[in-house]
């Protein structure tokens, strides 16, 4: 690499807080055009390596270089006039303004409305990704919305372009478009920095990467060159053990949902459509759709957070519409939601208390009314060996714990009650290869030993992975399931859409 190809040099950062250090001596490279992977597991520091680049942190040693020059932003204004952008994980928009207020909220000078709207059809068009200025966000899809944090960074010339697990949220279709873009950039001399969990997707698109373990660097590699296993086994150092479905034949009929209707919960909510589908014992159904399709208000009808007339929801033969969660609990039917903090966790109470929340009747943590102290620790202490979280120990808080391992402790807690029906909504969502392969293989386990499951999933490879019939639900409305064997990723694209792969192969 010469001095003129190098556009972001970064030597010997380190960022320490109270009781970890998150990077430590971390050097690397980009070049100008470049697609650059930044690996590694949940905790591994990338976060921090990349919120130091955007002005969000300052390092407390080390230095960084942009086109030469040095480069140490107070904050990400400094950071975005220096030709750097980033597209976070979680959109920052406001759904009641358009796609318009929306991009000028984010620019520093924004010019008049006529001529920020005729920039941002020039600017999406150009780069395939058209938006129209005054539609409103609330109104998007995921992919749309996405689209508009990218073309608020575009409208900045960025020279580096941050992104972070860009697809967690997009179709097939919609991932394909997203790559023709950064291919475009990047042959224009953007260069682009790529957080992703998706391994296959790093070797499709990158052109190098750099690999974290505990906030340093542990080795690069070329990721066209390198098998997804590989790399996953440079982020952990050790042999990733990959789950396997073993198809078998389902046992009774667990859950049955039958003409499922429910209006739109609040302006941005969905209608839920005439939904009806089965699970059974052994089972595990994997539930598709892009964010903002249904998905939530189906878990919270399924875990009992919203009540339906008692026969839309049947478990184990029994009429169920009307009970909540607790009574639900009891019955057998179990849900881990899909935020960790604040549904799923409540992130000032240790992890003991956390898992008393949900395990205090099933695994007899109360009994007569007082808290078994002593068996609640021992519990949470069994979660946390079975499903190897790192923390110190069950009585650390939630919100100390990383993505990944606070996810591994709210699906143990749930998986090791004992259910017949499990509910998981985003089961490995923006958690590392090894995390994710535990956090599977601890499900398929489930259902061999005969728990019925839904999976709701975003991830379309975790559905491929896990499912033995997969649907998906696309406005409010779900499609005919299908055995998991032989769909494709096209045929997954389709029932994104509301589409039957059948009916449109016959059509």
């Amino acid at each position: 690499m010469t001095s003129t190809d190098e556009l972001l040099a970064i030597d010997g950062v380190t960022k320490a807080y109270p009781g970890v250090v998150a990077n430590s001596d971390v050097s690397f490279r980009i070049r100008k055009g470049e697609v650059h992977a930044l690996l590694g597991e949940n905790g591994a520091g990338k976060s921090t390596l990349v919120k130091t680049i955007y002005g969000l942190v300052r390092p407390d040693a080390g230095t960084m270089t942009l086109d030469g020059q040095p480069y140490a932003p107070a904050d990400p204004s400094a950071a975005r006039q220096a030709g750097v952008a980033m597209v976070f994980q979680h959109f920052s928009l406001f759904d009641a303004l358009s796609v318009a207020e929306n991009i000028a909220l984010g620019m520093e000078t924004p010019p008049k409305r006529r001529v920020l709207a005729r920039r941002i059809r020039e600017v999406s068009e150009a780069y395939g990704l058209p938006l129209a200025p005054g539609r409103r966000v609330g109104d998007l899809s995921a992919g749309e919305r996405q689209r508009v944090e990218i073309v608020r960074c575009l409208l900045q010339n960025p020279r580096l372009l941050i992104m972070d697990e860009p697809t967690s949220v997009l179709t097939p279709q919609e991932v394909e478009i997203l790559f023709r873009t950064l291919r475009q950039l990047s042959a224009e001399g953007t260069a682009i920095l790529y957080i992703s969990h998706k391994l296959d997707e790093i070797r499709t698109l990158c052109d190098g990467a750099t690999i974290l373990r505990h906030g340093k660097v542990v080795g690069d590699c070329v990721p066209r060159e390198t098998s997804a296993r590989d790399m996953a086994e440079m982020m952990v150092a050790a042999k990733l053990d990959m789950p396997v479905k073993t198809p078998a034949a389902p046992g009774p009929e667990v859950l049955a949902v039958n003409a499922l209707s429910l209006p739109a919960q609040g302006q941005f909510g969905t209608a839920l459509k005439e939904i009806g589908f089965t699970v059974a014992a052994g089972e595990i159904l994997g539930i598709g759709g892009v964010a903002g399709n249904g998905q939530d208000e189906l878990f919270a009808v399924l875990s009992g957070e919203t009540r339906t007339e008692p026969d839309t929801v049947t478990f184990e033969g029994a009429p169920v519409g009307r009970l909540g969660p607790h009574e639900r609990r009891a019955l057998g039917l179990l849900s881990a939601p899909e935020e960790r903090l604040g549904h799923a966790a409540a992130p000032e109470m240790s992890l003991a208390d956390n898992a008393l929340m949900t395990a205090a009747r099933r695994m007899g943590l109360a009994p007569g009314g007082w808290i078994d102290r002593r068996g609640v620790r021992a519990y949470a202490e069994k979660v946390i060996a079975a499903f190897d979280v790192r923390t110190p120990g069950p009585q650390t808080a939630a919100g100390a714990l990383s993505g990944g391992n606070l996810q591994k402790f709210v699906v143990g807690r749930e998986v090791m009650q004992d259910p017949r029906l499990l509910i998981v909504n985003q089961p490995t969502w923006g958690v590392d290869a090894a995390a994710a392969a535990h956090i599977r293989k601890a499900l398929i386990r489930l259902a061999e030993q005969g728990a019925a499951l839904i999976v709701i999933s975003q991830d379309l490879d975790e559905l491929m992975e896990i499912s033995d019939r997969i649907t998906a639900i696309c406005d409010g409305r779900m499609v005919r399931p299908r055995p998991a064997a032989g769909l494709g990723m096209n045929d997954l694209g389709l029932m994104l859409g509301g589409r039957d792969p059948e009916e449109e192969a016959a059509a």
